[in-house]
């Protein structure tokens, strides 16, 4: 295996760069183990952006380079048009808010905020006026005396966020920092978040393995597997439009069907099923008959068909259903044995009493399915 020098300078600094972080065919290789694979992405000035995938995939591994804690086997780091991918970490000023926290247990609130600003050496006068302006944005004032045994968990990340943005970061990182957060608190912490990153206009790269925080706050979602990027997007790209297995797979809810392309013409492919005949929407995408594809079928876009005309339908067994708040999921099994799932709101189904193991049709616009390629034999 030939890896190019992790080291070498791309370009000096480009004012006029519209990028804050630029990050170029990124390996990395723990001996003979990939964990980062031709990782290319930009974050724009002020974007907030999500990464997520499942436990393993590379996320942290990423955010640790960016941070300069990890060295990288090939490609560069740009931040702002500068390379940065051979600069230590205290000369980057891409602070990193942990997952723990990692605040100072024998300092105050105070002092822990100011802790990157005493490495540094500024004068005394203007730390204590940062501190204060942190603090004023964060709503600490009333605990800058208090010892971090004293506070809460939300008041930890805050006191954690403080004292990384009072060092002016150009992009500020962040490792799952809601994780050990009650959901409750969390679902408030996210709005205090994404207020706070509009408002200082400042981009944060965000790790998280819970989609909800990504789809709520990010203006761009990334989503990762095994060391590589399967997919660049808005959140609603992401969720409306699963480019591949994978992500289909992993975001939402989602129902999967392999079948046969059988009929095509200017409006709807068809395709044959297990579970019978299913009709897509003719996108730009080229399909042929005989062609092999996955059918995806988003559970909220499914219903319980009555009257009245159906576009789509497949008969299934309801198995068990679950309340989880304003939604209802029904699971439901195939004539071939395949689970799937129906998500509706609470509301819809406030008159529906289906017993378990009643036999139903379910039922679904033809825009609301979307095509994939055949599954790729390694695929996971």
């Amino acid at each position: 295996m030939v890896l190019s020098q992790p080291h070498t300078q791309l370009s000096e600094t480009n004012p006029a760069s519209s990028h804050d972080l630029e990050l170029v065919d990124i390996c990395k290789y723990y001996g003979p183990l990939m964990v980062l694979d031709q990782i290319n992405l930009n974050v724009k000035a002020g974007e907030f952006v999500a990464i997520m995938g499942p436990s393993g995939c590379g996320k942290t591994t990423l955010l640790r380079v960016i941070a300069g804690l990890e060295g990288v086997s090939q490609g560069h780091v740009l931040l702002r048009g500068q390379d940065i991918t051979g600069l230590p970490v205290n000369k980057r000023n891409t602070p990193l808010v942990w997952q723990s926290f990692a605040l100072f247990p024998h300092l105050n609130v105070r002092q822990n905020i100011a802790f990157g600003l005493t490495l540094t050496r500024h004068i005394k006068a203007e730390v204590q006026q940062r501190v204060q302006e942190a603090a004023v944005m964060l709503n600490l004032e009333p605990l800058l005396d208090r010892r971090i045994s004293q506070l809460s968990g939300g008041q930890k990340q805050r006191v954690a966020i403080a004292r990384a943005l009072v060092t002016k970061p150009n992009i500020l990182l962040l490792d799952e920092p809601m994780s050990a957060l009650d959901p409750h608190l969390r679902i408030r912490m996210q709005g205090e978040l994404k207020r706070l990153q509009q408002a200082l206009s400042i981009s944060f790269f965000y790790v998280t393995h819970n989609q909800n925080e990504a789809f709520s706050m990010a203006d761009k979602v990334v989503v990762m597997n095994q060391g590589r990027i399967e997919q660049i997007g808005t959140p609603s790209d992401i969720y409306n439009a699963p480019a591949t297995h994978f992500v289909a797979e992993f975001v939402g809810n989602n129902n999967l069907f392999e079948g046969e392309v059988v009929e095509i013409n200017n409006q709807t492919i068809q395709i044959r099923c297990a579970q019978g005949l299913i009709q897509a929407p003719y996108r730009d995408r080229p399909h042929q008959i005989g062609e092999r594809v996955t059918v995806v079928v988003p559970a909220d876009r499914m219903v319980i068909a009555s009257t009245g005309p159906i576009e789509n339908s497949i008969q299934a067994t309801l198995r068990a259903r679950e309340f989880i708040g304003s939604q209802v999921i029904y699971y439901l099994e195939t004539s071939t044995g395949q689970e799937i799932k129906l998500i509706q709101q609470q509301s819809l189904n406030e008159s529906l009493n289906v017993p378990i193991n009643a036999d139903l049709q379910l039922s679904w616009k033809v825009e609301s399915t979307i095509l994939l390629g055949e599954r790729s034999v390694d695929a996971p």
